[in-house]
């Protein structure tokens, strides 16, 4: 099938992929006036005495907006905020379809940081939780950093945290799979943006062993003054011993590869240099950064993309319906480590012991136990936390 061409037909049909359905009927009088007015002014008057009480007067409490500006939409880059809508209405139909979470799209026309802040925070007494979504980086950082210190509902950057998450989530089965242990291993994650930055300092508090950042000029290493303020922070965590060079002279020796970069950017060779027992996830969309016949045929153990045509698919829709549906069951104030890494676990445990193999490291997507596991776990670490509010 051409997905592509198939979809454009099938976006004409359907003319939008979500849609408002009512909870109550309003066929009667009596029912009209319970739903709206007059009836609907003693809520209202609950709601102005306790804001608190939005959470249960309201839809709020399972309300998410799915926000974009347009800048970083999936591997198109920079095609403006209408253009980004089917991705946040597929998006939204996911959160449904996968956690029962009520999400609406919203495209924001700005590139403005101050601007996008400012938006979301007006309006975020209208949602239970916030996800930002394909927004490029340096800014999506100082955004989302912002949204958490002035917001008491979670903010969740997907394009970071969703992705450090599952990606963790195929790596602690994978290393389950080929024997080695995370503290002892050395990674290297070629694509310095929000998701690579993202994942390293996942890693990073899994107690990782040493990890190698690449962009598209090589190595990172902490003290060139060429890289940007987030890379440079990254950078002083990373590259214990400070190697510099091209992203080949990196992967030689190392235990792991991960990619969320761009097309063809691995050579065999490359993956020859590795380690024994090499893993290899190539996730860049839609042409990963090697193949995984080639990858595999070079000798890698255990190969994962970001294809749902091929097995191991390293995809967030693995992490964020179940992740919001747990914080929101608990109304939690925010989304901390604790949350994701018991998200992570969860994912992993759904592919047990005799079910592990190399083509087989996680869950499918659509598997709705894996995604009630998440919740679940999700829930239970806000509440150790501390940051449940039920």
């Amino acid at each position: 099938m051409d997905y592509r061409k198939e979809s454009l037909k099938l976006h004409a049909e359907w003319r939008g992929k979500i849609e408002v359905t009512p909870r109550v009927e309003v066929d009667s009088r009596e029912k009209l006036s319970l739903a709206y007015t007059p009836g609907v002014a003693e809520p209202c008057l609950a709601i102005q005495q306790d804001p608190e009480k939005s959470f249960e007067l309201t839809r709020r409490w399972n309300t998410v907006p799915v926000i974009t500006d347009g800048t970083a939409v999936l591997g198109l880059g920079d095609i403006g905020p209408e253009a980004g809508m089917p991705v946040m209405e597929g998006k939204c139909a996911l959160f449904k379809a996968f956690g029962g979470v009520d999400a609406i799209p919203l495209c924001i026309r700005s590139k403005d940081t101050d601007e996008i802040v400012r938006t979301i925070e007006l309006l975020a007494g209208s949602f239970g939780g916030i996800n930002l979504e394909d927004i490029a980086a340096p800014r999506c950082f100082e955004i989302e950093r912002r949204l958490i210190e002035d917001l008491d509902i979670p903010v969740f950057h997907d394009d970071q945290h969703g992705t450090a998450v599952v990606t963790a989530a195929a790596l602690l089965n994978a290393l389950r799979l080929v024997g080695k242990k995370i503290e002892g291993f050395r990674a290297v994650i070629n694509g310095a943006g929000a998701a690579g930055i993202a994942i390293a300092k996942y890693l990073l508090k899994m107690q990782a062993g040493d990890i190698i950042l690449c962009d598209r000029q090589g190595i990172l290493c902490a003290g060139d003054g060429k890289l940007t303020a987030a890379k440079e922070e990254i950078a002083q965590l990373t590259n214990r011993e400070k190697k510099t060079g091209t992203l080949a002279d990196a992967m030689r020796g190392a235990d792991v590869f991960i990619g969320v970069s761009g097309p063809n950017c691995v050579t065999k060779e490359m993956i020859k240099s590795m380690a024994r027992d090499a893993i290899v996830f190539a996730c860049a969309n839609p042409t990963p950064e090697i193949s995984r016949e080639d990858a595999l045929e070079a000798g890698a153990a255990v190969v994962g993309t970001g294809s749902s045509e091929k097995p191991n698919q390293i995809n967030n829709v693995l992490v964020f319906p179940g992740l919001f549906r747990g914080a929101l069951d608990v109304r939690a104030s925010k989304i901390n480590f604790e949350m994701m890494y018991a998200a992570s676990e969860a994912i992993a445990s759904c592919v047990g012991e005799k079910e592990l193999t190399r083509d087989y490291i996680l869950p499918y997507a659509y598997d709705l136990a894996a995604h009630e596991k998440v919740a679940k776990a999700v829930a239970e670490a806000a509440r150790r936390t501390k940051v449940a509010k039920l």
